[in-house]
């Protein structure tokens, strides 16, 4: 690593910020977390809790878990001796804007300053740093929830430096995420963007009647959901081509498909389908609650998680 870490400051306690203080402090790291909710200490201990077992199952040694979690007051005590802080709060530019200010005067000179952002890129709340501050300045985005789903999209912001993406690279990486650096500060970032794309013609197919959203989610998770878990959209469609591989798809089975499949749908931005959309989806799940429903999807990425562990392991 290009620096070591061993105390990390999480600012904000809601569902990341909270998974976030699960992961650090399973891979050994003291996490000072700094929220102004009054149950803050219950909310921490509750998360530590119920993810405690998650963490096991990935193998973690969570002996003293909670021991190397600590509540701050403020900011200040959360940050005082950090040497990576993740923010986990609000998506609102002025926010961002009052807290890294804080930060880059009460954080140690060395602390490397993530963001959890989903949307925000860092540019747009780093211009009134010096510029030594906005160089350690950058995005670090997971997906919910960042302690079980690998991925942590990190995104530079025009005055980041190169040494503070291979930090949070570094850091991502021993607290074992899959770090994937993007070079442009596109609205949404990649997976959001993706997922946005894919949640647009879903909601546009129900709209028409043409599937129920419980089907909808039936298909994508017994063969895209599936397949993409494995491969992802450009291996996937490589192997799809046959032994011509992607450009066969392209140059052949892609022209057919432009030919008889239209581009995607756009759906009814109108109050009254909007409410429809919502009644269908709370018809197929609304009938658990939201601990059983986050229960089962957590148990069943763990299952995928374990088999691709499994299978890693016999391909090596």
């Amino acid at each position: 690593m290009t620096r070591p870490f061993r105390t990390a400051a999480v600012l904000g306690a809601g569902t990341i910020g909270l998974s976030w203080t699960a992961l650090f402090a399973a891979y050994g790291l003291t996490v000072r977390v700094s929220d102004p909710r009054e149950d803050l200490a219950e909310a921490v201990a509750d998360a530590l809790k119920q993810y405690t077992p998650h963490l096991a199952a990935r193998g973690l040694d969570v002996t003293g878990l909670a021991d190397r979690v600590h509540l701050a007051a403020d900011v200040s005590g959360a940050v005082r001796d950090a040497d990576v802080v993740q923010e986990s709060g609000p998506e609102r530019v002025e926010f961002k804007k009052d807290l890294f200010a804080t930060l880059a005067c009460q954080a140690p000179a060395h602390a490397l300053l993530l963001s959890s952002s989903s949307a925000i890129p860092s540019t747009a709340f780093t211009g009134d740093l010096a510029a030594g501050d906005a160089a350690r300045v950058l995005i670090g985005h997971p997906f919910n929830p960042p302690h079980l789903v690998p991925l942590v999209e990190v995104v530079p912001g025009e005055r980041t430096g190169e040494d503070a993406v291979r930090a949070a690279v570094d850091f991502y990486t021993s607290v074992g995420r899959t770090p994937v650096v993007e070079r442009e500060e596109i609205p949404g970032f990649v997976g959001n963007r993706l997922q946005n794309a894919l949640s647009r013609e879903a909601a546009y197919l129900v709209e028409r009647g043409v599937v129920t959203p419980e089907d909808l989610d039936k298909i994508m998770t017994n063969s895209l959901g599936l397949r993409w878990a494995t491969v992802g959209p450009f291996l996937g469609a490589h192997l799809g081509g046959g032994p011509g591989g992607y450009r066969h798809l392209v140059e052949h089975i892609g022209r057919s498909m432009r030919q008889t499949v239209p581009g995607p749908g756009t759906p009814s931005q109108t109050e009254d389908q909007q409410e429809r959309l919502i009644e269908a989806v709370e018809k197929a799940y609304g009938s658990a609650t939201y601990s059983e429903l986050t229960e089962t999807r957590d148990r069943r990425q763990l299952a995928v998680l374990a088999a691709l562990d499994s299978a890693a392991k016999e391909e090596n």
